[in-house]
């Protein structure tokens, strides 16, 4: 294993460049640290590609902290007219048509494999030759737009991007500040970037509205988290996070190390002792009602299975958080915090 250290953040874009240039296998993965993986993910992802050679690269279903599932997972090239129909909310409107909801596709079943456009660069397989035609990840993006810009590049070259029904977890934005004047300028920027460069040379009747359009959204998105940030409760960490109520699922030892956690932390709780069944999957029926997070025991269950778990729950109206405990490090991990 390889590890490369820069002295600043020289953004996304920047950072996987240098790892490609370096790395050597006919397919690159482009993975964000915030995820976790399926165990059947690598090996469903890189067994399509082996087996679909206009198939330039694949993206993966990601599900929310609550197990819903991403709309980022699926997205269409954001032309001048699919851009419009997003920032109109004509593509809220109408999100299972063609015409006015291309820019997350859910007139695609979520449970089948799908060609698609835009691939999130939070989990992308990529093959080499592709990326050889293509070019890299446009430097010019710091962070966001550079999945769409590569993505579209990468149609560029004749091959097809698709969209694979294997799950991961994603915590988006959970790490990120999005009150910050930096997450917002930096977001809208990068839509900027990508309209000049693609759609740059449409007349100034096309051009204007758009880039009017885009300012206004990013200065309303800055405006309003400000007033939610302003409105919202001040509370300490501790106060914080003794509001939730925890369901740990596992058995024996590490059941009694989860509940230590709990008890240290003053965290209500309640436990299901529940041994893994074949294949380490959850077997029994586990009640959620009234539980801020639901925390498997990773030792016990597979990762495969847990997603699987809370991917059915986030249909529910008010879904559980995913929470995970491992003994090799003795803590539990949610998208907010890690207790210990």
């Amino acid at each position: 294993m390889l590890f490369i250290q820069n002295k600043d953040n020289c953004g996304f874009a920047k950072a996987n460049n240098q790892a490609i240039r370096i790395s050597k296998g006919e397919y690159v993965v482009l993975l964000n640290p915030d995820t976790i993986l399926g165990e059947d993910v690598l090996k469903t992802c890189i067994d399509f590609l082996d087996n679909n050679k206009m198939a330039g690269a694949t993206g993966v279903r990601m599900l929310r902290t609550d197990g819903s599932f991403a709309l980022e997972s699926r997205r269409g090239i954001p032309t001048p007219f699919t851009s419009f129909c997003k920032m109109t909310g004509l593509c809220s409107r109408f999100p299972k048509s063609r015409t006015f909801g291309r820019y997350y596709m859910q007139y695609l079943d979520e449970n089948l494999p799908n060609q698609i456009e835009v691939i999130s660069g939070a989990c992308m397989f990529i093959r080499r030759t592709t990326l050889a035609k293509s070019g890299l990840l446009d430097e010019d993006y710091f962070m966001y737009g550079e999945d769409i810009d590569l993505s579209y590049r990468m149609l560029m070259t004749g091959q097809n991007n698709y969209y694979l029904p294997v799950s991961i977890l994603h915590y988006k934005g959970e790490s990120t500040n999005k009150t910050s004047f930096r997450y917002v300028t930096t977001f809208y920027k990068a839509m900027l970037i990508f309209f000049e460069k693609h759609y740059g040379h449409y007349n100034l009747f096309v051009t204007v509205p758009i880039k009017l359009s885009i300012y206004a959204k990013g200065a309303a998105s800055f405006f309003k988290q400000k007033l939610f940030s302003r409105n919202q409760k001040h509370m300490s960490r501790a106060e914080y996070i003794r509001q939730y109520r925890f369901l740990l699922v596992s058995t024996g030892e590490n059941l009694e190390k989860m509940q230590k956690i709990c008890e240290s932390n003053r965290i209500s709780y309640r436990i299901e002792d529940l041994p893994a069944g074949r294949g380490n999957s959850i077997e029994g029926d586990i009640k959620t009602d009234g539980f801020n997070y639901v925390v498997f025991d990773t030792d016990i269950y597979s990762y495969k299975n847990i997603l699987e778990f809370f991917r059915h729950c986030g249909s529910q109206r008010k879904a559980p958080l995913i929470g995970t405990f491992s003994s090799a490090n003795n803590r539990i991990i949610t998208g907010e915090f890690v207790l210990n």
